[in-house]
């Protein structure tokens, strides 16, 4: 069974391009917390600096890619303190760099 197709809210061609950018209509988003609270997850190696620590995404607009990182995160620190939380709503920022 398929997904169902989002609802396109806005919709932009760049002509030169022809590379098209959709802002799609989502539920939610569902973010990995550990012990209830939010993360952020960095990969590096230890052997070597280069490239650098890579900050892995912690958020998702579908709740199976959140629950994936999740299990894998449980199994990965023998925990079950990793949760996924639905938010679907928050508070305002205001950006004041600019």
């Amino acid at each position: 069974m398929s997904r169902p197709k989002p609802k396109t809210l806005l919709q932009y061609t760049n002509k030169k391009s022809y590379k098209m950018e959709e802002v799609l209509d989502a539920t939610a988003i569902y973010a990995v917390f550990y012990e209830g609270k939010p993360i952020n997850l960095k990969s590096s190696s230890i052997i070597s600096n280069y490239p650098g620590p890579k900050y892995k995404k912690v958020s998702f607009s579908n709740p199976g890619h959140a629950h994936n990182l999740a299990q894998k995160l449980n199994t990965m620190f023998k925990t079950t303190e990793f949760q996924v939380y639905e938010l679907t709503q928050g508070k305002l920022l205001k950006d004041e760099t600019h």
